[in-house]
């Protein structure tokens, strides 16, 4: 497997966007069979540069997020990157877990701050990290990893000082030693420009990948917009209560949108796309073979 950084900066040299796909660890063996035989099969026609699979609040999924990597990197050679937060690890637990990683094949990681399980509040853990910067700096001082970082177009949900004091975290954890950053989804596309635009300000030369999610079903949109602190613009939400529960509408107008925001971001100069995908292949592989991309 290869380092993202590398991976994408063969892309660039080559004029062309680097497209990823994000999947979650599944809860049951079934939605595992589906995933790995048919959904992972379907999205890998598209030849995406690498994935990313996401790590459950508290650490829930460390194992599981890591067998899906390993296999997904072993059984369809696609470069893999893990989430791996700072909550409920200390620093000792978290250098063991790197050496898991690396024992795994595991070439990249995404470093987060993390969510505390439902209903708990965050708290830094006794002698581990408070703020992703430091796990950032932690694994670039240790070695042998490929860096990625959150980014968050409208703020941090928990920044209640709002983007003004979130942008300047995000440059500090790139200076800490982070290769790329993957964005938060969001809707608005001023919204990702503008953060471009304040990182180019700062002599910032990591690219900005954005995070585009399909949407699917206006109730969960709704639900997952809400948890992270994206804004529905306000005709896209009206065309959405329009559309109702006509569940096909839903999917076609989602298709269609978010077709609309890649075409904008690529012609304005993003350096990929990386997609939300719910682990499902329909939407995504249609909004890239709109692009031409597929």
């Amino acid at each position: 497997m290869r380092f993202i950084r590398d991976i994408h900066a063969g892309k660039e040299a080559s004029g062309k966007p680097t497209i990823s796909f994000e999947f979650f660890p599944f809860r049951t063996s079934e939605g595992e069979a589906t995933f790995f035989g048919k959904t992972l099969p379907a999205l890998m026609t598209a030849k995406p540069d690498y994935a990313s699979v996401t790590y459950g609040a508290g650490g829930s999924t460390r194992e599981k997020t890591f067998e899906i990597v390993e296999r997904i990197q072993n059984d369809f050679d696609l470069t893999t990157m893990a989430h791996l937060t700072c909550i409920k690890h200390t620093q000792a637990e978290i250098g063991g877990i790197l050496d898991e990683a690396a024992n795994r094949g595991i070439q990249n990681i995404l470093a987060l701050r993390g969510d505390p399980p439902p209903g708990e509040n965050w708290a830094q853990t006794e002698g581990g990290f408070e703020y992703a910067s430091e796990l950032v700096a932690f694994l670039r001082e240790r070695g042998g990893f490929g860096i990625g970082v959150a980014g968050f177009p409208e703020g941090h949900i928990d920044c209640a000082e709002g983007r003004e004091v979130d942008w300047p975290r995000l440059v500090g954890k790139i200076n800490c030693g982070a290769d790329l950053v993957i964005t938060q989804m969001f809707f608005d596309n001023v919204d990702y420009f503008r953060l471009a635009d304040f990182l180019e300000g700062q002599g910032v030369a990591a690219p900005l990948f954005p995070g585009i999610i399909p949407v699917a079903n206006a109730g969960q949109i709704k639900k997952f917009s809400a948890l992270c602190g994206a804004t529905l613009p306000e005709a896209f939400a009206s065309r959405l209560d329009e559309l109702g529960d006509d569940a096909d509408a839903v999917r076609e107008y989602g298709i269609e949108y978010a077709t609309a925001q890649c075409r904008e971001l690529l012609d304005r100069g993003a350096p990929g796309l990386h997609f939300y995908t719910i682990n499902k292949s329909n939407a995504v592989l249609r909004i890239l073979a709109n692009l031409g991309l597929a």
